[in-house]
C-alpha cells in the first residue's frame, strides 16, 4: 500500500511539471506569434529625394575597365573641385571613384553637385589619373544639368562624349556660362582648354 501511495505522489509531482512546462511554451509561441510581423515591417513606399544641389555634372565610363577618371568642376570665383579638393564655395564633388579599386560595385562614376546657381563662367575637365586596364581611349560621357529649385524638374545643360589618349591627360570636356536668370547663355558652350588640376 505504501508503494502504491508513491507512485501516485510522484505522478502528481510529474504532471504538475509538464503543465507548467507546456504552458511556458504556450506563452513563448503567443509572444513570438504576436511579435512575428514586427520583425520584418512591409517596406514603405520610396522617397523621391531631391538632388542635393542645383548643377549637377557627371561623368561615367564602361564600368568594365579598371580606370581611375577624375572630374574637376570650377564655378564662378571659386577654386576647382577634384579629388584633391572635394569642396568649394559653389561645387563639391560627392562622389570620387577609384575605378575597381576599394568600390563594392563595378560602376564607374563621378558626381558634383553645387550649391546655388550664380552667374558666370563655369568649367568642366576630365583627367585620366590612373589606367590599371591599360586600355586606350577611355570613352568619358559628361553630363552637366540643372535644377533651378527643388519643386522644379532638372533639365540637361550640356553633354558630351570625350577619348582620353593617356594617362595624366586633363581634358576640358565644355565650358558655359549662366546668366543673371540662372539660364544658359545662348552661344556660349565651348571646350576652349583651360587648366583646373594646377590651379586647386
Amino acid at each position: 500500500m505504501r508503494e502504491l501511495e508513491l507512485f501516485e505522489e510522484e505522478d502528481s509531482d510529474g504532471t504538475v511539471f509538464r503543465d507548467v512546462v507546456m504552458l511556458m511554451l504556450g506563452g513563448f509561441l503567443a509572444i513570438v506569434l504576436l511579435l512575428l510581423p514586427h520583425l520584418n515591417p512591409p517596406a514603405r513606399a520610396e522617397v523621391n529625394t531631391p538632388p542635393p544641389g542645383n548643377i549637377i555634372v557627371e561623368i561615367t565610363w564602361p564600368d568594365r575597365l579598371d580606370t581611375d577618371v577624375d572630374l574637376w568642376v570650377e564655378a564662378p570665383g571659386d577654386l576647382p573641385v577634384g579629388y584633391s579638393n572635394k569642396g568649394g564655395r559653389i561645387f563639391n564633388l560627392l562622389r570620387d571613384d577609384l575605378g575597381h579599386r576599394e568600390d563594392i560595385t563595378a560602376i564607374n562614376y563621378e558626381v558634383s553637385y553645387s550649391r546655388g546657381v550664380p552667374a558666370g563662367d563655369y568649367t568642366v575637365n576630365l583627367h585620366l589619373y590612373r589606367n590599371n586596364a591599360q586600355v586606350y581611349p577611355v570613352p568619358v560621357t559628361v553630363v552637366a544639368s540643372m535644377k533651378r529649385d527643388a519643386d522644379s524638374p532638372s533639365r540637361r545643360l550640356v553633354a558630351t562624349e570625350l577619348d582620353l589618349q593617356r594617362t595624366g591627360q586633363e581634358l576640358t570636356a565644355f565650358r558655359f556660362t549662366i546668366d543673371e536668370n540662372g539660364k544658359l547663355v545662348p552661344g556660349s558652350v565651348h571646350s576652349v582648354y583651360r587648366a583646373l588640376r594646377s590651379r586647386r
